[in-house]
């Protein structure tokens, strides 16, 4: 499951407002800033939503390869 600090990273990398992340995985708000602060950890459930809202949207998380865990940018299918 992806990192607090991946989160975030993932929505600055698209440009998404905390608003615009919350909508795209159907969860509040208030879920979306908690998590990203590290104040809660959301259910699997919604954790898993949240990812793959981010992953639609066009990113790829990196899992811990020693460099620790990461987000880039997907590559386009036609570019």
């Amino acid at each position: 499951m992806i990192t607090p600090v991946q989160c975030k990273m993932a929505r600055a990398a698209l440009g998404l407002s905390a608003v615009q992340l919350a909508e795209a995985a159907q969860v509040g708000v208030a879920t979306i800033n908690r998590f990203e602060a590290k104040s809660a950890v959301p259910i699997p459930a919604t954790l898993a939503a949240i990812q793959r809202a981010l992953e639609a949207a066009g990113v790829e998380f990196i899992a811990e390869n020693g460099g620790g865990p990461g987000v880039r940018l997907a590559k386009l299918a036609n570019g």
